[in-house]
């Protein structure tokens, strides 16, 4: 993909193959609330190179896809009204020449492109609730599919069908393993009531994983299910409490389509009084320094 920029600090960690991880754009746009999405893109990348690897965060500025992007440009990118863009976007947003922040998908799309095998976010898109009607699926998992990245995250929000998505998961042939967990997580909670097949202990274990997907030729990602901090995850009732709430109301409300998440994330933060958005944070932190020491085992 001749069109990248990668930028100077990815480059030069690409040359020397030192550990790169990389970040989504979306998070600073789109999923926290205005005031904190500077601070939290600068300490995301801070907390990688204070782990040994090179940040190599990923957007579409001017119509052009970035690796890699500075300060001036974080500070575009959390403004209001910026575009998110997922993979099928990308040739839009690049013909018009807009500048957008790149979803889970877009993001390991590019970050294959540019030779970065490991990728750092909070959780994973899947299967909608109701999707057997609606077809409510996301993006990111048939990207997976086809796209040679892992991706650490602390599975998937509990708003989604969490089994739906391990089958689909299974079904696109895409790699699942649990960090030091048996049960695949559900973002705010360390568990589901979802078993795994693969446990892995630790990032060099990870590290061997990736390795034999390329002596094998697989092109398909890796994902890294890696449970937020037992100290850190949200209390089990009032989350239940709190996402059933939030879900009668998208119901009672005939929220549909891609509203729904929007919606139901900004309600859950508001009806948890900010309990959802600190343990969100938490685990992002979490899942970056993880990443760090599976790039870092990777290039070793």
């Amino acid at each position: 993909m001749s069109a990248l920029k990668i930028g100077a600090e990815v480059q030069e960690a690409l040359d020397a193959r030192r550990p790169i991880v990389a970040l989504e754009s979306t998070i600073i746009s789109h999923g926290l609330p205005a005031d904190e999405r500077i601070t939290a893109a600068r300490e995301f990348e801070q907390l990688l190179r204070d782990n040994g690897a090179t940040p190599a965060t990923i957007a579409v500025l001017d119509g052009v896809p970035h690796i890699g992007i500075d300060d001036a440009d974080i500070e575009l990118l959390a403004a209001d009204g910026i575009a998110k863009a997922s993979v099928r976007d990308l040739p839009i947003v690049a013909a018009l020449g807009r500048s957008a922040a790149t979803t889970v998908a877009a993001t390991a799309h590019l970050a294959a492109a540019a030779g970065i095998r490991v990728f750092a976010t909070g959780g994973l898109g899947g299967v909608h609730r109701g999707a057997n009607e609606s077809f409510d699926e996301s993006a990111d998992l048939p990207e997976l599919g086809r796209t040679p990245v892992a991706v650490v995250c602390a599975g998937v929000k509990s708003i989604l069908d969490i089994g739906a998505t391990l089958e689909r998961l299974e079904t696109l042939s895409v790699p699942l393993v649990g960090l030091q967990t048996d049960v695949f997580p559900s973002f705010w909670l360390r568990e589901s009531e979802h078993k795994l097949d693969w446990r892995v202990e630790d990032a060099g274990q990870i590290a061997d994983v990736l390795r034999a997907q390329d002596g094998f030729g697989h092109s398909a990602g890796l994902v890294v299910a890696n449970p937020v901090p037992v100290d850190q995850q949200w209390d089990r009732d009032e989350h239940d409490r709190v996402v059933q709430e939030a879900l009668a109301e998208a119901d009672a409300k005939g929220i549909v389509g891609k509203a729904v998440t929007p919606f139901l994330l900004g309600r859950i933060v508001e009806l948890s009084g900010g309990r959802s958005l600190a343990v969100n944070l938490d685990l992002v932190r979490n899942n970056i320094k993880v990443a760090a020491a599976i790039a870092t085992a990777y290039v070793g």
